[in-house]
């Protein structure tokens, strides 16, 4: 979370108690009141003789201390939590959203990107940090975790600029600083071929906007899926492969381009009209483009 100007060390700490789950910080909360509430209560016993005044005040000070701590400190940690539960509810929001087509990746803000893409790993079963450290311009905006390992993600939201190769360049040497397992750079249009070929052979995955929408419709239609079956009894346990790769890419069927203005057609289903529940590619640049396409590749 990106810091305001100016912040008062109590605003600092909601910001970063709203980057926990909530469910972490509301124990904290109560840890925090009794801890330092047993401070303010404790008696300070009194100096027996001149070598024990240093000791006595210092416990004095930090009985001080202590007072308003152990209500200001409590306080931020529930504000931080109640944060955290509307981010998560507006997270929800937004990716249903997109994922319904009811909103569209280019008439989003760059805040709701950075949000949207976080969602979308997330629900990967990745732990996503934001950093605040991105921005409309630069920087690395998400850090994901998984299996110990660390991935960073940067964010664009060019709505009618391609992504050159340079970015890329600058994430794979961030990565080589933080020692990240992998990459991602996610954007809302598409890429050059200069940055895919730099891309080939490295754990950076480059994510364009055709697949993100992709990505996030899956998403949400599997966990419609899993919500609406019955609950049954576990199956003996049978081994597993092994946990696939996270920047490997996902296989697909054959992705056509838009013949009116060259861009990914993404699959779609019909919700209204003669052909409602029937698939077809429309553009992923739609509403700008509303190019479709009935039939279906082999």
């Amino acid at each position: 979370m990106a810091r305001r100007p100016k912040q008062s060390p109590f605003e600092d700490l909601i910001d970063l108690a709203a980057l926990m789950p909530w469910w972490i910080t509301l124990p904290l909360a109560l840890i925090a009141y009794l801890w330092l509430n047993s401070i303010v209560t404790s008696p300070i016993p009194a100096p027996a003789n001149p070598a024990d005044l240093g000791s006595h005040m210092s416990g004095m000070m930090l009985r001080g201390l202590a007072v308003p701590a152990q209500y200001f400190v409590p306080a931020a940690l529930v504000f931080g939590a109640i944060a955290s539960i509307f981010g998560r509810m507006r997270r929800k929001k937004l990716f249903d959203s997109v994922a319904s087509n009811e909103n569209t990746l280019e008439s989003i803000s760059w805040r709701e990107f950075e949000l949207l893409v976080g969602e979308a790993f997330r629900r990967k079963g990745f732990t996503v940090q934001e950093t605040g450290q991105g921005g409309a311009d630069g920087g690395i905006d998400l850090v994901l975790l998984k299996d110990g390992e660390k991935y960073l993600v940067q964010c664009k939201q060019w709505r009618r600029q391609l992504v050159q190769v340079n970015v890329v360049r600058e994430l794979f040497g961030v990565m080589a600083a933080e020692r990240a397992k992998g990459g991602f750079i996610v954007i809302s249009g598409r890429f050059t071929e200069d940055a895919k070929v730099f891309a080939q052979g490295k754990n950076l995955r480059l994510i364009e906007g055709a697949e993100l929408n992709e990505m996030i419709r899956q998403s949400r239609a599997a966990a419609a899926r899993q919500n609406s079956q019955p609950t049954i009894s576990k199956a003996p346990y049978q081994p597993t492969s092994a946990t696939p790769d996270p920047l490997a890419h996902p296989p697909r069927e054959t992705q056509p381009i838009c013949p009116t203005c060259q861009a990914p057609m993404v699959q779609r289903v019909a919700k209204r009209g003669s052909n409602v529940g029937n698939t077809f590619w429309g553009c992923s640049q739609y509403p700008k483009c509303k190019t479709t396409r009935n039939e279906m590749p082999a």
